[in-house]
């Protein structure tokens, strides 16, 4: 699919759980139903209130749609879901331009292991960057930790 043997198990994983038997499906049709005879409003947060006036609910938006953007044209076949889940994920801690960074460097951002490496205090720069004989990213689909690969790199950095 994406060419990443992490990404694609992930792919295969939300596909497997999005699988539901036919009971699922009529309990799901049932909750649509009855969901469907309650008010109509809109899902929101409650806006702030002035002192007289009617209260209002601001639309949320789960991901911001020039990321969603910037992951289709890279991951046409990739299902909206597991882009917006993504997306939730890196907006809290970065941006689009961050984001394609990592994926430029060899982590796909649809990866939670990217976040994993970023708080360890990896930058998509370092991926390409040798310890020993083969680079950082190598090191760390072998199974390195995180924070070894930062330690060494500090390591080598003061020895420079």
């Amino acid at each position: 699919m994406t060419g990443d043997p992490g990404v694609d198990a992930l792919i295969r994983q939300w596909a497997a759980e999005r699988e539901r038997t036919p009971e699922e499906q009529e309990v799901d049709r049932i909750a649509s139903a009855w969901l469907a005879d309650a008010p109509a409003q809109a899902p929101g947060i409650p806006g702030q209130r002035a002192r007289t006036g009617q209260s209002r609910f601001v639309p949320v938006e789960s991901a911001d749609p020039g990321y969603l953007a910037a992951m289709r044209s890279r991951l046409p076949d990739v299902p909206e879901e597991l882009l917006t889940a993504a997306a939730g994920w890196w907006q809290m801690v970065g941006g689009v331009a961050e984001a394609e960074e990592w994926w430029n460097a060899g982590i796909s951002p649809l990866d939670q292991r990217a976040l994993d490496y970023r708080a360890a205090g990896l930058a998509p720069s370092d991926l390409s960057r040798r310890l020993g004989p083969m680079t950082v990213l190598q090191h760390l689909r072998r199974g390195s930790a995180p924070a070894w690969c930062v330690a060494r790199l500090a390591r080598q950095q003061k020895s420079a």
